[in-house]
């Protein structure tokens, strides 16, 4: 049997996402899953950066995060991304990334993916469930296979109860609760079991 490979990519300007996304490669390997933490570049400039010193430090702290590449899509066989709420929509540094994959998409080499996505806001009525449809209608667009939380596990409610993925309230401390975290592993566990399920030719 095949591993599954995981990849949990995210832009986080204070913190939030990276977390999530650290704790989404946790369930993932704990699935069996080879898994691959990727960012993705900032593209803010630096004045602005350095205005917000929480925006600062974890700009400086996340350097050798590895940036996430067209090569890591392709390699993955479930992908998941996390980004900040912008307005109900995901970040801009997320969509320029996602706007280069048009060739990928031209060539079908993102069909049958195994996706998913996570979020955070400020506030608990920020956008979090439109900034993730925002990010499915891509996923439509490629063809690839999304697998939300739904309500597979207790996990859910008490981390907020989004059945479209973890989304995340918070302030500029990033700070989360070990009940979010234990969500993100959940979502990512299931991730990598569909995605078994697909890559190995196997439903049961």
């Amino acid at each position: 049997m095949s591993k599954v490979n995981f990849a949990a990519i995210y832009y986080s300007s204070t913190g939030t996402n990276y977390k999530i996304a650290q704790a989404a490669v946790e369930g993932a390997q704990e699935a069996g899953a080879e898994a691959k933490l990727l960012r993705i570049q900032e593209t803010a400039p630096e004045s602005a950066i350095a205005a917000n010193p929480a925006w600062q430090s974890h700009y400086e702290a996340s350097k050798n995060v590895a940036a996430a590449s067209l090569d890591d899509l392709e390699w993955a066989d479930a992908i998941l991304i996390s980004t900040p709420t912008r307005f109900g929509n995901m970040a801009a540094q997320v969509k320029a990334f996602i706007d280069t994959t048009g060739g990928l998409w031209f060539q079908g080499k993102l069909a049958n993916k195994v996706v998913s996505g996570t979020t955070s806001a400020q506030n608990a009525n920020g956008g979090q469930e439109a900034t993730l449809l925002s990010l499915y209608t891509t996923f439509y667009h490629w063809g690839a296979i999304i697998v939300a939380p739904g309500y597979t596990d207790s996990v859910i409610f008490q981390s907020g109860g989004n059945p479209y993925g973890l989304s995340v309230t918070t302030k500029d401390t990033g700070e989360i609760s070990s009940t979010s975290l234990d969500a993100a592993k959940h979502q990512a566990r299931r991730m990598v079991t569909v995605a078994g399920w697909i890559k190995n030719g196997s439903s049961s």
